[in-house]
């Protein structure tokens, strides 16, 4: 059945990726970017199916007009891939505050605008699936990532919160977590803060840890998500790649070791 999808952050990588194969596999898609010119190869290739817009998803305003141009478009919206956003490297002290508000700027706060913008049609139609990227880095932390990490985890819990609230409208909710793929996201696409020298070993430790991660290809997701977007009840939560079970499930069971071996003191602080 052919839906339409909005997708953010389809310039390259995963965006790319999915609002591609949704295309080939006769969805409609809404594709967006900060440059609009990212997206011409999309418009000439799919014609009336695809609908290009400009959006920098940190302008709370642009996100509902992008949502409005939409559905005026195309007549509703009945999925969601939030997908824009990116990584920053950098020990937390080493992190300008203008860094900072930029990850959360744009990984949290333009994830919750165009949340929001979709919401009132999907609640009004009493359907829709709202997908948000998250990572392997919602569920567990690295060195070097702290603010990177502080996003994600605040996308994960705002979500999961999120499918409760808007469960009995028909709007299903997924975070869509991904290990270490063969993007442009720890590349190019990444920033770095200033380094402060006292931090290199920890740096050089996590570079060298970062060598030896299962990269998955990125054109492999594709068929995936269509496969997900289909599913009449999607799971809450979606792992990408070979390696993120290896490295959520560790560090899920020891945080569960942690919270069992402090239960004591938990049970004394009660009365």
């Amino acid at each position: 059945m052919s839906k339409v999808i909005l997708v953010t952050g389809a310039s390259q990588g995963f965006g790319r990726n999915w609002a591609e194969v949704a295309l080939q596999a006769g969805h409609r898609v809404v594709a967006t970017a900060r440059r609009l010119d990212s997206l011409s190869e999309l418009a000439d290739r799919y014609g009336d199916a695809v609908l290009t817009l400009q959006l920098d998803v940190t302008d709370r305003q642009r996100c509902f007009d992008v949502v409005a141009q939409a559905r005026e478009h195309f007549g509703t919206i009945d999925v969601l891939l939030s997908n824009a956003g990116y990584g920053h490297f950098g020990m937390l002290e080493e992190i300008s505050e203008d860094e900072a508000r930029g990850q959360i700027e744009t990984n949290v706060f333009g994830s919750v605008w165009i949340i929001q913008a979709v919401l009132p049609g999907m609640r009004e139609q009493r359907s829709g699936h709202i997908c948000q990227v998250s990572s392997i880095g919602g569920a567990m932390a690295f060195p070097n990532l702290s603010i990177y990490h502080a996003s994600k985890w605040a996308m994960e819990g705002l979500c999961e919160s999120l499918a409760q609230e808007v469960a009995d409208f028909g709007i299903h909710v997924t975070i869509i977590e991904p290990g270490p793929f063969t993007t442009e996201w720890s590349q190019s696409s990444a920033v770095r803060s200033e380094p402060i020298a006292d931090y290199d070993p920890v740096r050089a430790g996590f570079a060298a840890q970062a060598k030896t991660f299962d990269r998955g290809n990125p054109d492999a997701t594709g068929a995936v998500i269509m496969e997900l977007l289909a599913m009449p009840k999607p799971p809450l939560r979606l792992m990408l790649g070979r390696m993120a079970f290896k490295v959520i499930e560790p560090a899920t069971e020891a945080r569960l070791k942690e919270w069992r071996e402090g239960l004591a003191m938990a049970e004394a602080a009660h009365e």
